[in-house]
C-alpha cells in the first residue's frame, strides 16, 4: 500500500507542477500534477522509471531526459495530466545492471536483451506503485504517453484504465 507524505507547488522550466511525494514502506514514487485530475478521465499519463545517467549526468547515451521533457512539455500544453515518476533504475534491476549491459548494448544488443545477458531480467520493473497513486488521484481513465505497450498491460493488470497510448515524441 502506497501513502500520501506531502505535497508542493513545483516550478520547472516547462511550467508549475504539482508535486505529490508518496512512500510505500521501500520506496519513494513523486506524482507532477497540472490541473485537477480527480474523477477525470483520458487523463494524459506518463509513467516515468527513474535513470540516474539521463536525469543526473545527462548522458546522450539514453533518452530518458529528453522524454522527460517532452512529457512535461506535453502535459503543460495540454493543460492537465500527470507524471508518476517510480524509483526503478534500470528497467528495475538497479544501476549496476545498467553498467554491466554497457558491453553488450555497445555490441548491438537492445537494452532489454544486454540486461538479460548481463544476467539480469529484461525488464524487472513493476507499476504497482503507479496504478495505486492513480487510484489515490481518482484518475477514471489515463492516456498513457509511451512507446511501450507492456506498461499499458501492467497498469491494465492492477484494474487501470488505459483508454489510449499515445507515443511520446521526443
Amino acid at each position: 500500500m502506497i501513502f500520501r507524505l506531502t505535497e508542493r507547488e513545483l516550478k520547472t522550466k516547462f511550467g508549475d507542477f504539482r508535486e505529490i511525494l508518496y512512500y510505500d514502506g521501500q520506496k519513494e514514487s513523486i506524482a507532477l500534477v497540472v490541473g485537477n485530475v480527480e474523477n477525470d478521465s483520458d487523463v494524459i499519463c506518463r509513467v516515468h522509471s527513474a535513470c540516474v545517467s539521463g536525469h543526473v549526468f545527462n548522458s546522450v547515451e539514453c533518452e530518458c531526459q529528453a522524454e522527460m521533457e517532452a512529457a512535461q512539455s506535453a502535459i503543460q500544453n495540454a493543460g492537465k495530466g500527470l507524471i508518476i515518476y517510480l524509483e526503478q533504475e534500470g528497467k528495475g534491476n538497479g544501476h549496476l545492471a545498467l553498467m554491466a549491459s554497457i558491453p553488450y548494448k555497445k555490441a548491438g544488443m537492445k537494452q532489454s536483451e544486454a540486461y538479460e545477458k548481463a544476467g539480469f531480467e529484461k525488464d524487472a520493473r513493476s507499476f504497482r506503485a503507479a496504478s495505486e497513486i492513480l487510484a489515490d488521484l481518482k484518475v477514471k481513465s489515463v492516456v498513457l504517453l509511451t512507446d511501450n505497450a507492456k506498461k499499458a498491460d501492467d497498469l491494465r493488470k492492477y484494474s487501470i484504465n488505459v483508454s489510449a497510448i499515445k507515443e511520446l515524441k521526443i
